[in-house]
C-alpha cells in the first residue's frame, strides 16, 4: 500500500488559491477513481475535486473554510502501490489546467498517519516569524511595501488565531497613508535591516489591493455585505488595474449588413439548431480574424517577457442572475464556424447562469470580449482579465443617421451603428497596435457579406 497526496488543483491561469467549501468524504471512507472528494470555490467557479485513484481517504489536512494555495496537499489517500506508480508516471509534475491532481507517492512506513485533521502551517502555507505566522502573500506584500517585520508584528490580525491577513495589512497601509496612525519608530537601522522580510520562494504575483476600509455611516442607508464571489471579483479587478496600465481605444462601426443578415437567418437557425442566433458569434469571428492579423494582442506578460499565445481562446463575459460576472472560454475559437460559435456561446452562457460550468470552461483564455451593449450601454472601458493583455467591449447596436459613400457621391441614411472599446496593457501593447486592432475588427464587421449562406 502507498499514500498519495491530493493537492489543491489550479482552476484558472490567475487563480492561485481556493477556498474549501465542503468535504464530501470523511477519513476512513472508500473512494472510487474520479469520485468527488470535496467542493472548492474560487472567484471564477465552484467545482468538485475528484479522486485520481481508488482507495481510502486516510487524512484530511484542510478544514472547511480554509484558503489553500494551489499545489498544497489537502488530503492523503491510501491506495495500491502499482496504481499510484502508474498514476505518478502518467501525471505531469506540473499543475495542469483541467482538474489537475498532483500526485506525490509516499511509502506508508516512511510517514505515519497523523490523527489531526488540519495542519495550519501546511494548509495556510504560513511561515513562522517570531511567535506568529504569516502567509506568503502577506510577506510578499510587506516586502513590496518596505514594511519591516517589527512593524508587521504590531498589526492586530483578524484572521484565524489572530493571524494577520492581507486585508489587515492593506487597512494598515491605508491608515498610514491617511495619517490615522503614526509611522512606527522601529528599533533602528541595523536591527530593521536584519529583520527585513524575505518571503518564501514563489512565482505568484498574488498581491491584491482592496478598497479603503469602511467608514462610519449615518442617515438613511443600508449596508450590504459583499458575498464571497463579489469580494474576490473586487480583489481581481483592483489587482488588474494595479498590474496593467490600461489604455482604451474607441471605434464606431457600421453593422447594418450584420443586422440585415441576422434578421434573415435567425428564424431558420432556431428551427434547425434550436438555439438563438445572436450577434456575439459574429463579433467573435471578426475578433478572431483580427487576432490573426495582429497576433501581438494575443499575449500575456511575465516580468520582462512577452508570452505569445498560439491558440486563440476567446473569453466571453456572462452576467449572472445575482449580478456577478463570470468569463467562460471558447477554446480554439478560430477552428469554429458561425454555427459552432453560436452553439458554444449559448451553451456556455446557459451553464454559467445555472452554475454548471466546470474548471476547464474557465481556463486558458487568451483574449476576452464583454458585450456591454446587452445592457443598453453605448460603450465602456473594460478591465483586462489577468494574465491576458487586452479586452474588447461591444456597445449597443443603435440606429443613427450616417453619411453613406456611393459612386454617385455622399448621401445620408439610417444605419445600424455600434461602438467598440478596446482596453489593452500599455506595457506591451502601444496605442498604434491597440488602435489598429480594434479598427481591423470594425473593418471586418463593416465588410460582412449580407448574402452569406449560414448553412453549407
Amino acid at each position: 500500500m502507498a499514500l498519495v497526496e491530493l493537492v489543491m488543483p489550479k482552476m484558472g491561469e490567475s487563480v492561485m488559491e481556493g477556498t474549501i467549501l465542503t468535504w464530501l468524504k470523511k477519513p476512513g471512507d472508500r473512494i472510487q477513481q474520479d469520485e468527488s472528494v470535496l467542493e472548492v470555490a474560487t472567484d471564477k467557479v465552484d467545482t468538485e475535486v475528484p479522486s485520481p485513484f481508488n482507495g481510502i481517504l486516510k487524512e484530511i489536512r484542510a478544514n472547511q473554510g480554509d484558503v489553500v494555495q494551489v499545489g498544497v496537499a489537502i488530503a492523503l489517500i491510501e491506495t495500491d502501490v502499482s496504481q499510484a506508480s502508474n498514476a505518478s508516471t502518467s501525471t505531469p509534475t506540473q499543475t495542469v489546467e483541467v482538474n489537475p491532481i498532483l500526485v506525490h507517492q509516499t511509502k506508508v512506513e516512511s510517514k505515519p498517519i497523523e490523527t489531526t485533521t488540519s495542519t495550519p502551517s501546511t494548509v495556510q502555507h504560513t511561515h513562522a516569524k517570531g511567535n506568529k505566522f504569516y502567509s506568503p502573500l502577506v510577506l510578499n506584500i510587506a516586502r513590496k511595501e518596505n514594511i519591516s517585520l517589527s512593524e508587521v508584528e504590531q498589526i492586530e490580525g483578524t484572521g484565524k488565531d489572530g493571524r494577520v491577513t492581507k486585508h489587515d495589512l492593506f487597512d494598515y497601509l491605508e491608515a498610514k497613508k491617511t495619517g490615522k496612525i503614526p509611522i512606527p519608530q522601529v528599533k533602528q537601522q541595523k536591527e530593521t535591516t536584519a529583520q527585513t522580510i524575505t518571503p518564501p520562494t514563489s512565482n505568484s504575483d498574488e498581491t491584491k489591493y482592496v478598497s479603503k476600509p469602511a467608514a462610519s455611516h449615518s442617515g438613511n442607508v443600508e449596508i450590504i455585505q459583499m458575498d464571497r464571489m463579489r469580494k474576490m471579483i473586487a480583489d481581481r479587478m483592483v489587482e488588474s488595474k494595479r498590474i496593467s496600465p490600461h489604455v482604451t481605444s474607441f471605434v464606431e462601426a457600421d453593422v447594418t449588413n450584420i443586422v440585415y443578415w441576422r434578421n434573415r437567418w435567425k428564424t431558420d437557425f432556431m428551427e434547425r439548431e434550436s438555439v438563438a442566433l445572436t450577434f456575439t458569434p459574429i463579433f467573435i469571428e471578426a475578433v478572431v480574424k483580427a487576432i490573426k492579423d495582429y497576433p501581438m494582442v494575443n499575449i500575456s506578460i511575465d516580468d520582462d517577457k512577452i508570452i505569445l499565445k498560439k491558440d486563440i481562446n476567446i473569453g466571453i463575459a456572462v452576467a449572472l442572475p445575482n449580478g456577478n460576472l463570470i468569463v467562460p472560454v471558447i477554446k480554439n475559437a478560430d477552428q469554429l464556424n458561425i454555427v459552432g460559435l453560436t452553439k458554444k456561446v449559448n451553451d456556455l452562457a446557459k451553464r454559467a447562469r445555472q452554475n454548471k460550468l466546470t474548471a476547464d470552461d474557465l481556463t486558458g483564455g487568451t483574449y476576452t470580449i464583454s458585450n456591454v451593449g446587452s445592457f443598453g450601454n453605448l460603450m465602456g472601458t473594460p478591465i483586462i482579465v489577468q494574465p491576458q493583455a487586452a479586452i474588447l467591449a461591444l456597445g449597443a447596436v443603435v440606429k443613427k443617421p450616417a453619411v453613406i459613400e456611393t459612386p454617385q457621391g455622399d448621401t445620408l441614411g439610417i444605419r445600424h451603428m455600434m461602438f467598440l472599446s478596446h482596453s489593452y496593457d500599455h506595457r506591451a501593447i502601444d496605442g498604434s497596435l491597440g488602435g489598429m486592432f480594434v479598427r481591423r475588427v470594425a473593418d471586418y464587421l463593416e465588410k460582412f457579406d449580407v448574402n452569406r449562406k449560414i448553412f453549407v
